[in-house]
């Protein structure tokens, strides 16, 4: 059994209100196997500067999103204009292009400090909705390129049925995302093969997507894996509800079976007073994803008040405007402010649950997520002697740092990032590269 040695000059322990000193890390079999505070460095053990973090985890992507940054800000319009935009990625995708960008995006999350990420993933099909010979293929490159960038995945596997909350039938591009029926979904995702760096899980998009007489059914078959949703991101979606079923979504859910402690409604950012409550009472997670709310101009979402309802919050980066889970973090605290014109509502240490346990526990990695033995040894750790970090205190860097003062990432016991470069790939490289494919 091969053991590795690192010292953290500062490293956030499970409970504390701030990072603790001169910390050292023992790692055997991708398990920590030692955590022992108040030691001097050792002699030939790595020496780790700055802030040592549990791994990050982004529990709410859509990979393919990332080619769309910066090719929609001179755009007016609101989410629906925009999405057409985001249907003209999705159309030019095969499963070829897909793993390429897949895979500098994933990259990308490493050298953010992302150990794991959850896929919201709904392009199953080929762009005329006709299966492809392996009808899980495109969620395969997904698994495939995460593995090449060296983190974990949590695949939601996405129900995908309808376009509008009274049942319009799927169109144009839309028809890849769909499945003939609940049963047609359920065949295809319980083909889907193993891996060790892999969960998965299930996803409802949204009840635009999904017509009632499969909620309850869908939930019922994934019941004990995480099962994400999204929820409220929109007015238009909340008073389309209303119209056809005479509640709000979250009702919906609710009386269907759909929530529960390995639920997660993404966004949640158009909830009434009896949603957060409903969310809190079932213990249903809420995944916050600040920079694209803000980018899409959905609203400022109730994280507070989830918070106080005892609904776990996450985050995730979704559309990927920027991939920093840092600058999620900090927005929560600073879109509650810009709502109540008050400070201090999140401490440091809630964030950092929220970036790193929570996340984790959503996407069904309960062993991640801590510097603790036995759990799963992720470890990033943040510089303090950046210009953004210089003379900030420990505790500060989730409102201080940005992904750029990430410089090593360890993901199981592996070196994924060391010095700030991913250890096998050119992310930038990557990136320019398999963006302007889809685009061409």
């Amino acid at each position: 059994m091969s053991t590795q040695r690192f010292h953290a000059e500062y490293a956030w322990l499970p409970g504390d209100e701030s990072p603790t000193p001169d910390v050292l890390i023992e790692i055997a079999d991708g398990r920590f196997s030692g955590v022992t505070a108040g030691v001097q460095v050792p002699p030939g053990v790595r020496r780790l500067p700055g802030v040592t973090l549990p791994g990050l985890a982004n529990a709410h992507s859509h990979a393919f999103h990332r080619a769309l940054r910066g090719h929609t800000q001179t755009d007016g319009g609101t989410f629906w204009s925009w999405r057409d935009r985001m249907y003209e990625v999705a159309g030019r995708l095969d499963p070829d292009t897909y793993l390429a960008l897949a895979r500098a995006t994933y990259a990308e999350m490493a050298l953010a400090g992302i150990t794991c990420v959850g896929e919201f993933h709904y392009l199953h099909h080929q762009p005329d909705g006709t299966p492809y010979a392996d009808p899980n293929v495109m969620g395969a490159a997904l698994v495939e390129a995460a593995a090449q960038a060296g983190v974990r995945l949590t695949l939601l596997d996405t129900l995908y049925l309808t376009s509008t909350v009274d049942g319009e039938p799927l169109h144009g591009v839309q028809r890849r995302f769909g499945d003939r029926d609940v049963d047609a979904w359920s065949d295809r995702h319980d083909k889907f093969p193993a891996a060790a760096h892999l969960r998965l899980g299930a996803a409802l998009h949204s009840v635009r997507a999904v017509p009632l007489g499969a909620l309850s059914t869908f939930a019922y078959r994934n019941g004990g894996v995480p099962l994400h949703f999204h929820l409220s991101e929109q007015r238009a979606e909340n008073d389309a509800c209303l119209a056809t079923h005479g509640c709000t979504p979250v009702q919906l859910l609710a009386d269907m079976g759909v929530l529960g402690p390995t639920a997660t409604a993404v966004h949640a950012t158009h909830l009434t007073e009896d949603g957060v409550a409903l969310l809190g009472e079932t213990g249903t997670g809420a995944c916050l994803c600040p920079t694209t709310e803000r980018d899409l101009a959905d609203g400022i979402g109730p994280a507070r008040a989830l918070a106080d309802a005892d609904s776990p919050l996450s985050l995730g980066s979704d559309s990927h405007a920027v991939i920093d889970l840092f600058e999620e973090a900090r927005a929560v605290e600073h879109d509650e402010r810009l709502r109540t014109e008050r400070r201090g509502h999140f401490t440091p240490a809630a964030l950092t649950h929220a970036a790193t346990v929570a996340g984790h526990a959503a996407l069904g990695w309960s062993d991640a997520g801590t510097i603790a033995v036995g759990s799963r040894a992720d470890l990033v750790t943040v510089r303090l002697d950046s210009v953004r970090t210089a003379a900030v205190p420990p505790a500060g860097v989730f409102f201080a740092a940005t992904a750029a003062d990430v410089t090593d990432v360890l993901v199981d016991g592996r070196a994924v990032v060391r010095d700030g470069r991913h250890v096998s790939i050119d992310v930038a490289a990557e990136l320019h590269r398999s963006i302007g494919r889809v685009w061409r």
